[in-house]
């Protein structure tokens, strides 16, 4: 193929010596991102990275690099560790760091997180060391005042065989560096001091370090397993990174920028600047809002947010004067110099179209560099380009890459680019084959979510081998099997009852998964029979529940559903006349559902999501398509109270439309669910709403088309059978946040379908949860700043001897709130009323025992007390959050 386009030569001259070095950097100079000097316009988020990366190169100090938001953080960060790890080579480590913002109200009695603490601890200590070559920090993590790097790089210390420090010394340091006193240690950021043995872990690490001393000299360190206490290897040095920011409020705070400059050399960029400012600006003024409001703690000394705060004013003064890098040049006083650059296309799995582009992109004589996410897909790219006649080489074998039309590599890139003034074009994994990928704030896909496997082992955890059973991890070994001794593989050493030891080649890490049960089981023996009856009763117990289901399923299969039709100009008004954006998870939930409807298989579809990510949009969305189709509706609540919220917003969605809704309750009298149930019967209703009582034998559907379930796992077992029952005739819709395990795994295998919603609506603040001892003082101030902002509040206490006295402190605390008690020993009535007044707004505070977890919605409450948390279980509480 003489006159084949792909043989051509290109911009980029692909060279035996090309590395992907040197055409990153032939990319970055023909741009002109290594030119930038007072910025740059058009440029998408990878090449902002690449641009950030280009200019931390130009400096010996550290470049900060400032975007609006932590969600721009964590994308720009990734994506320039890949860059910068393939421009300097090796890893980017400590020398490409995230700087979060604390994402706390101080006044409000919060701390953050600790993983958000160190993690900006981590950030200004490497800055101090000398160590950051490129900070990327959102807009709110500016404001915190910050200590000197003299005060951090005193904080820190490395520890090492031979280094000369007492242990009490030692202590004294690590608490000055915000490290807690704890025996035993087995949490981050604590340590203990017993004689001449310092224990503690580092934040960030994955397990601690025992430190031995013979006097007042460091004898050696080993890493060890908190739980067996046992050491899992010894280390050469160890680093200890203080895990606070500000040593003493006292003394005016630093700046970021102010930081780095008294560091070293730096240099300054600010992508979308007015963004920035704006975010600067919004932050700042709510905290000082908060500060105002919070009159209680001023008499009790807490700072204001001029001595915990930089001043606004010189943080825009320093924006003003960095590099900017825009996506857009909209105003004469932006950026001079335009960079031509295009976000790549995303495919969806469509290879085809993007073997296509690829000739073209060869044909113009565009280099073509291919991201994938690992070495086994970066293979099987290769393979797929081959098996389309096109040449495609790794980084690694360059020797060839003069042949070859796209260069692959590893990495993580979150999308890909085309620079045309550099003749490049970048493709990252995700965009070509990812066919559930959305927009980038979804973050993984949907397998992603829920399968695990062994990166987070570590020595002394159980694993399950296929053929052996229950063993211990001991660790990694290399083993000489040639004759000669030549021939090293590596081992897995697992440790079986008798101290036995099973060696296993990790290319068969196919037999092997985690122990991931409840409580630690007692260790199989090598050849025995516990494992073999282990497994005989299990498959007995599969079998017995797969009859069951295949049962249940092949007469679902057997009997042909209702196709519905595709969308109507009426569906497509209806969903244009939500007033709010969809999440990309609802999108694709949304799609995911139609999709089962319009197949003649009846559907049998887990929606999965937290309370208030929208799931029942994404069901009334599907109502609604039922109902145009001349279908009814049935609504399963599994409480009396939530029945109402789902009727009411279902007539508030459905109030511009030709759609009747109803519902049968308690809150009914007998004659109006009578009228209701001869409704359901006639085919007047539309969509009827209810409890249990749905499931009665005298409710007849005219034409059900379509069953929704909210929270399956809170019906009986007489309930979940006529359930079953229908789902053999009708498309089913199963919502919930907690799915029980059996339900979960028929989705993940495959039996019933799933959508799972992770992406919380736009704009949804993510929930702050502090552990804190009683105090009826952090108790009145949040509960007046709720209700200050017209907000509502959850207090559980679950002790039905004293909750009423819980009720009469909250009214002596706050006078003015409107309080209603919940519980399960009163009348059926009582309660619903209570939580009915509640949902209505007719009351502020809801004291409550746990009931309120069976899913009241409350979209204005916004703050909840636990009481005695450490009296509920792990669900309960992931459950009420």
């Amino acid at each position: 193929m003489p006159n084949d386009p792909l043989r051509r030569s290109s911009a980029v001259t692909i060279t035996p010596s090309l590395t992907l070095q040197a055409l990153l950097k032939q990319a970055t100079t023909r741009a002109g991102l290594d030119a930038i000097r007072n910025g740059a316009a058009g440029l998408v988020p990878p090449v902002k990275a690449l641009a950030a990366v280009a200019a931390s190169g130009a400096t010996t100090g550290t470049a900060l690099l400032i975007v609006p938001t932590d969600r721009d953080v964590d994308q720009i960060a990734g994506d320039a560790r890949f860059f910068f790890a393939a421009v300097h080579g090796g890893s980017a480590g400590d020398a490409v760091l995230p700087f979060p913002a604390q994402q706390v109200d101080p006044y409000r009695g919060m701390t953050p997180h600790f993983r958000v603490a160190a993690a900006r601890a981590r950030v200004l200590h490497a800055i101090a060391a000398g160590t950051a070559r490129l900070v990327i920090a959102s807009a709110p993590a500016l404001l915190p005042g910050l200590s000197s790097p003299a005060r951090v790089r005193k904080a820190g210390s490395s520890l090492r065989p031979g280094v000369e420090i007492e242990p009490l010394a030692l202590g004294d340091l690590l608490v000055d560096a915000g490290f807690t006193r704890e025996d035993p240690v087995d949490e981050h950021g604590e340590f203990t001091v017993r004689g001449g043995i310092v224990d503690l872990f580092p934040a960030g690490d994955a397990e601690p370090v025992r430190i031995e001393f013979i006097g007042d000299s460091v004898e050696s360190l080993r890493r060890y397993d908190p739980a067996s206490q046992r050491s899992t290897g010894e280390i050469d040095q160890l680093s200890v990174v203080p895990l606070r920011e500000r040593f003493d409020p006292e003394v005016p705070g630093l700046s970021l920028f102010d930081f780095a400059a008294n560091a070293g050399r730096t240099v300054s960029l600010v992508s979308e600047q007015v963004q920035v400012i704006d975010e600067l600006k919004r932050v700042r003024r709510q905290l000082e809002e908060s500060y105002d409001t919070a009159t209680e703690d001023r008499r009790q000394g807490t700072l204001p947010p001029d001595r915990l705060l930089v001043d606004v004013a010189p943080l825009v003064a320093r924006l003003d004067q960095a590099m900017r890098l825009e996506e857009l040049a909209l105003d004469d006083d932006g950026p001079q110099q335009l960079v031509s650059s295009q976000p790549g296309r995303e495919y969806h799995g469509r290879v085809t179209e993007w073997i296509a582009d690829i000739r073209q992109a060869r044909s113009r004589g565009d280099a073509i560099l291919f991201v994938a996410e690992s070495p086994g897909m970066a293979e099987r790219s290769i393979e797929i380009l081959r098996d389309h006649e096109i040449v495609a080489v790794s980084v690694e074998g360059v020797e060839s890459a003069h042949a070859a039309a796209v260069l692959v590599t590893v990495g993580s890139l979150s999308g890909g680019f085309r620079l045309p003034s550099a003749g490049l074009v970048v493709y990252a994994e995700a965009d070509v084959f990812d066919e559930e990928r959305q927009p980038a704030e979804r973050g993984r896909s949907l397998a992603r979510t829920f399968l695990s496997d062994l990166r987070d082992l570590h020595v002394g955890d159980l694993v399950v081998h296929v053929d052996h059973g229950v063993g211990e991890f001991v660790g990694l070994k290399t083993v000489d099997i040639g004759a000669g001794g030549e021939d090293p593989q590596e081992f897995l050493e697992l440790r079986y009852a008798n101290d036995d030891k099973l060696f296993a080649p990790v290319e068969r890490l196919d037999l092997i998964q985690k122990f991931t049960g409840g409580s630690r089981p007692a260790l199989d023996r090598l050849g025995g029979t516990t494992w073999d009856k282990a497994k005989t009763r299990v498959k007995k117990a599969m079998r017995d529940m797969a009859e069951e289901l295949l049962k249940l399923y092949a007469e679902r299969k057997a009997v042909s559903g209702y196709a519905f039709p595709p969308d109507t100009h009426w569906q497509r008004e209806f969903e244009d006349a939500f007033t709010y954006e969809l999440t990309p998870d609802q999108a694709s939930a949304v799609t995911e559902i139609k999709r089962d409807m319009e197949s003649p298989t009846p559907m049998d579809r887990l929606l999965c999501g937290d309370v208030g990510y929208g799931k029942t949009e994404v069901a009334i969305r599907a109502a609604f398509k039922t109902v145009m189709d001349g279908k009814q509706v049935a609504l399963l609540a599994p409480t009396t109270v939530l029945a109402f919220q789902h009727t009411k917003t279902l007539k508030e969605r459905f109030a511009g439309f030709p759609v009747e809704v109803d519902m049968v309750s308690r809150f009914r009298s007998k004659q109006e669910q009578l009228d209701a149930i001869a409704g359901v019967a006639a085919g007047r209703i539309d969509i009827i709403v209810g409890t249990h009582r749905l499931l009665s034998k005298d409710v007849r559907f005219k034409d059900l088309g379509l069953l929704v379930v909210d929270e399956e796992q809170r019906f009986g077992v007489a309930h979940k059978e006529r359930v079953k029952q229908m789902r053999k005739r009708v498309d089913v819709l199963t919502m919930t946040a907690t799915p029980i395990p059996r339900t979960l795994n028929m989705s993940l295998v495959g039996i019933r379908d799933m959508s799972v919603i992770e992406t919380p609506p736009k704009d949804r603040l993510s929930i702050q949860t502090n552990v804190v001892k009683f105090d009826a003082q952090v108790i009145e101030r949040a509960v007046r700043n709720e209700l200050a902002r017209g907000g509502q509040i959850y207090f559980v206490h679950n002790r039905v001897e004293s909750i009423f006295s819980i009720g009469q402190l909250l009214q002596r605390l706050v006078p003015e709130a409107r309080i209603a008690v919940g519980h399960g020993q009163m009348g059926e009535d009582e309660l619903e009323r209570a939580m009915l007044g509640f949902v209505e707004r007719r009351f502020d505070i809801l004291l409550a025992t746990t009931i309120v977890e069976s899913g009241l919605d409350v979209p204005n409450a916004n703050t909840m007390f636990v009481s005695r948390a450490d009296h509920l279980g792990l669900a309960q509480l992931y459950q009420l959050r």
